[in-house]
């Protein structure tokens, strides 16, 4: 079946009817045990759009979820996490059944509202991450948030009172502080790939740099070079700041610093040219980026190497 336009779920309750679940015990957030979801069938959506916050840990599931064209096959246990308004799509994979578990939970904005997780929840970038940069969980760590997930089905299990909404952010916030946690460490021991990607945007900035397409299209931005990396910006940030300590718009500065400096001391270019090569329609802003980076103007460093 092809699908045009994403199916748009608004609410928890209408996830729990569509998937033909019991109706949730609580109207803005749910815990839902895989096991319970009945299986795909052939003619129904393939792309949706969820007004609510989706977290969910899938192991050995014959499902493949995808963020555009990017797919990834969770059998080895992944956790990922999903915006309000983002499309998500799922594909069955109809090879041989195997026994599914994990869980997601659904969280819609409206039980944040009036909380600091309401703002702070922001902050958490993982949840602009596309499907093939999800979080890879070792055992210790999904009993970690195995545990904090259970806290908090137990407490909407119970009954409702002035206290139910503290504790349970209390256990949302530290979820996704381990997520952070865990990502951090993702960054650091996924040492081959991750020192891949940076060797590429290494080269990524050289052959900009070296052709013309400074001139014709100014400075790259954050986000041509995640695109060309196959990466989200806030993705390719976050590795960037833990393995160098910068972020990308750093590093496409440094770049640049090391370009100017060059031409510069080897070339009779005026500051001017110099400027318009880079990208910079007016010099002052290139001479003042220059500055800002190396504590002298570009017409001291040049006056240095004569």
């Amino acid at each position: 079946m092809v699908n045009k336009q994403p199916y748009r779920i608004e609410t928890i309750s209408e996830f729990h009817q569509f998937r033909g679940l019991p109706k949730p015990e609580h109207p803005l957030i749910s815990v839902i045990n895989v096991i319970d979801i009945k299986r795909l069938h052939d003619d129904e959506p393939t792309n949706f759009i969820y007004d609510f916050y989706f977290i969910a840990l899938k192991e050995n599931c014959n499902v493949k979820y995808k963020y555009g064209q990017q797919q990834y096959d969770f059998d080895e246990g992944t956790m990922f996490f999903i915006s309000p308004k983002q499309v998500f799509g799922i594909e069955q994979d109809h090879g041989e059944p195997s026994k599914k578990s994990g869980w997601m939970m659904l969280i819609h904005p409206d039980f944040l509202w009036n909380t600091s997780l309401a703002k702070n929840i922001k902050q958490y970038e993982y949840f602009d991450y596309t499907v093939h940069e999800a979080l890879f969980l070792s055992d210790k760590e999904k009993t970690i948030i195995a545990d904090i997930i259970q806290n908090i089905q137990q407490e909407y299990h119970s009954n409702i009172d002035k206290f139910s909404q503290g504790i349970i952010i209390a256990q949302l916030e530290l979820l996704l502080n381990y997520a952070d946690r865990f990502y951090h460490r993702q960054f650091l021991t996924r040492k081959i790939t991750n020192h891949q990607i940076l060797n590429r945007l290494e080269e990524i900035l050289s052959r900009y740099f070296e052709n013309d397409d400074l001139v014709k299209k100014g400075l790259p931005t954050v986000q041509h070079i995640a695109e060309a990396l196959n990466v989200s910006p806030n993705y390719l940030s976050g590795l960037l700041k833990v393995l160098t300590g910068q972020s990308t718009q750093q590093h496409i500065h440094n770049k640049l610093i090391e370009k100017a400096k060059e031409k510069l001391s080897i070339t009779n270019l005026s500051i001017s040219e110099i400027a318009y090569d880079l990208g910079f329609e007016h010099p002052q802003s290139f001479s003042k980026l220059f500055k800002t980076k190396t504590d002298i103007s570009p017409r001291d460093f040049r006056e240095a190497y004569k």
